[in-house]
């Protein structure tokens, strides 16, 4: 439990914040208006703009909506905090992962202090979580040195008057964004993250890549960091690279190595089963450094874009990361579905136990459980949670309006609930975990935007 105590000066400004507004503004910062000495965790969601859907890139204002989380998983609405710039659209303007990322919003592992990304305005922002779970801005929103960040990792780091490092994917350097999805290739940057939540650029550590990233994250001893990509192999891709993640070594002053030091794909190109190439979106590393890896199969197997005809099931890859930094194969392409049901395997999340994660498919708007054992998967249940989708492969462009849209989740740190973003919908979906499947409990509207939402945490 946390205990929530304010004198009577900070409950006239919370009051004066919330009179002086009305039902369209939002304030700087969010406190509690729900009991929230009554929560015990928290759920933090970002609207990455404000829904609407333009002829460009940029969208609204970015907020982070911020609820507390009672005992029996629902969820109280805190308030409201801009993220000090705008969102982002960078999937072509159905308003459904507009990011094509996971992590757009993160934690740190302390739960001290949120992360977020600000699309639109190639910034990424920086807040520090208080003991009521509401949250302020720390510092300056810092910019990232090129188009589209989407993605942030962090890890803790041992160097002097810093508490973390921290990296940001961003979707395309300026010279490929207007080639569009399959030629765009972005590029990763540093920052500090400093003890009073604030960042600071790690000079010299901008890396550019081969392919346009999805998702960052580091390896849990800190030792690597790994990138992944939704068009390794496109065939409109300049460099030719074919590697769905790659491996980066980080060094002790918190710059990554000149080149990548290894990369792997579950699927070349023209490969003898006709698979779709492997656009990789969330994954995590766990345990002795497995990668987990999602897969949407949407590249078409000579590399030319995907139609929806030629969508295909989407799936599920694992690799291990050795002590040089080479990645080992261990299960590639575990189906997340059967005859094209299970064609968005985009993100994913584990129990607490680590024997059992979850994949959400966003066009079919469901979750796919799968069994995790030392690297090895295994399908368990490609229904382990239903919500309202396309219910088939054949719905064309419009499916897009036939769906809730499940995109990011994230179970809560003490691993009872599951909550799920829907893309399509403004809403939360929250799931009781029961071991390897899982029980609807409520949803949570009314707080986000019907579309263009990107990103959640819960803790």
């Amino acid at each position: 439990m946390k205990n929530l105590k304010l004198n009577v000066f900070a409950l006239l400004a919370i009051a004066l914040i919330y009179t002086s507004c009305d039902s369209d503004d939002f304030p700087n910062t969010v406190g509690d208006v729900n009991g929230g000495d009554d929560f015990v965790g928290a759920v933090y969601a970002m609207t990455n703009g404000n829904g609407q859907i333009p002829d460009s890139n940029t969208q609204g204002e970015n907020r982070i909506i911020a609820y507390g989380r009672n005992a029996d998983g629902t969820l109280s609405s805190i308030g409201t905090v801009s993220a000090g710039g705008n969102g982002g659209d960078f999937d072509g303007g159905e308003g459904l992962d507009p990011l094509i990322s996971a992590y757009a919003l993160t934690k740190t592992d302390d739960n001290k202090n949120l992360l977020a990304v600000n699309a639109g305005s190639n910034t990424i922002t920086s807040f520090n979580i208080q003991d009521d779970f509401s949250i302020v801005v720390a510092g300056s929103p810092q910019p990232t040195g090129a188009e589209g960040p989407n993605s942030i990792a962090y890890t803790t780091s041992n160097a002097d008057g810093v508490k973390g490092i921290v990296y940001v994917s961003n979707i395309s350097r300026l010279e490929f964004l207007a080639a569009g999805e399959p030629a765009q290739q972005g590029t990763i940057t540093g920052f500090w993250l400093l003890e009073d939540g604030s960042l600071s650029p790690i000079a010299g550590s901008t890396r550019n890549l081969a392919n346009r990233p999805s998702a960052v994250q580091f390896s849990p001893d800190g030792n690597w960091l790994v990138v992944a990509s939704i068009n390794a192999g496109a065939a409109g891709l300049a460099s030719g690279n074919e590697d769905e993640i790659v491996v980066y070594a980080v060094n002790g002053d918190g710059t990554l190595s000149a080149n990548q030091v290894a990369g792997a794909t579950s699927t070349l190109r023209g490969n003898a089963e006709g698979r779709n190439l492997p656009s990789a979106i969330g994954f995590q590393i766990v345990g002795n450094n497995y990668v987990v890896v999602t897969e949407a199969r949407e590249f078409q197997p000579d590399g030319t874009p995907p139609a929806f005809p030629a969508l295909q099931d989407g799936s599920v890859s694992t690799w291990q990361i050795q002590g040089d930094g080479s990645l080992t194969a261990i299960s590639t392409d575990v189906q997340s579905g059967e005859g094209n049901t299970g064609r968005t395997a985009c993100w994913l999340d584990f129990t607490a136990d680590g024997n059992t994660f979850f994949v959400s498919n966003a066009i079919e708007a469901g979750l796919a459980s799968y069994s995790f054992n030392n690297g090895v998967v295994e399908l368990l249940d490609q229904t382990a949670a239903v919500g309202t989708g396309t219910g088939g492969a054949d719905n064309g462009p419009d499916a897009f309006a036939r769906t809730d849209g499940w995109i990011d989740m994230w179970i809560s740190d003490d691993g009872q609930f599951l909550y799920q973003l829907y893309g399509l919908d403004g809403t939360i979906g929250i799931y009781r975990v029961n071991g390897q499947s899982l029980e609807f409990i409520d949803e949570e509207s009314g707080d986000l935007p019907d579309t263009n939402t990107q990103g959640i945490v819960a803790i």
